[in-house]
């Protein structure tokens, strides 16, 4: 190879690294609540949260099907290894794949149309901790949050320990989970919806549920705002 045309290469790879870490967003992951949680995120991995503690972390351009959310109840060794009452990720500390309900999703996906960043607090996989979900810079100011006491007015078909679950979850039926494309709101959506009117409460839940922001913001998720 010619040495010009091992520096155009160069100037190549240097520009695509350049626009990749410019386009990079920070999630700061905080945990307000009174008791430790054990934060999680896909990508990202995992990491013990005590009151008052943060994670940082950092996602590329580009990235789809992204989750934060905070796991309940865990137990860990040494190695990593354990498991959590609420959002347990395959028994590790690090997670490498989602969560097992019932548990409050942070999802984004990062560039997409229109060099938009798409955002949204979800509870069809239900609740089991408040969350807030803002961008920090940018210029973009709109916030999501659900902050309602969801757990405790849980109804009593969908309790489970250490949290609420999503209709869909308990009865897997497509009236819920609709798995043919196309359904309606429930009274169990309505009444995710009524307490947390930003947050998805049925998979067909898009047109109140879906926040965006310009490619290159940078967020948060508080655990217990």
């Amino acid at each position: 190879m010619s040495l010009l045309k091992s520096l155009l290469l160069f100037s190549i790879l240097c520009a695509i690294v350049f626009f990749a870490s410019t386009n990079a967003a920070r999630f700061d992951i905080q945990n307000n609540c009174a008791y430790t949680v054990w934060a999680a995120a896909v990508p990202g991995g995992g990491r013990q949260l005590d009151g008052g503690q943060s994670w940082a972390i950092d996602v590329s351009a580009g990235t789809t099907g992204a989750r934060i959310w905070a796991r309940t109840g865990c137990s860990f060794d040494g190695a990593g290894r354990g498991q959590c009452q609420t959002g347990d990720c395959g028994g590790v500390l690090e997670c490498q794949g989602y969560g097992q309900p019932p548990n409050t999703l942070a999802e984004y996906a990062l560039n997409q149309y229109n060099n938009l960043d798409f955002f949204d607090i979800s509870l069809v996989d239900g609740f089991n901790v408040p969350m807030d979900f803002s961008p920090t810079s940018g210029g973009c100011t709109k916030g999501i949050r659900c902050t309602a006491d969801i757990n405790g007015q849980c109804p009593d078909q969908l309790k489970a320990p250490g949290g609420c679950n999503n209709p869909c979850t308990v009865f897997k039926t497509d009236q819920y989970c609709c798995n043919s494309g196309t359904c309606d709101p429930t009274d169990f959506s309505r009444f995710f919806k009524n307490l947390c009117p930003d947050a998805y409460s049925y998979p067909k839940d898009d047109a109140t549920s879906t926040f965006t922001c310009p490619t290159g913001t940078n967020y948060k998720v508080v655990f217990c705002p």
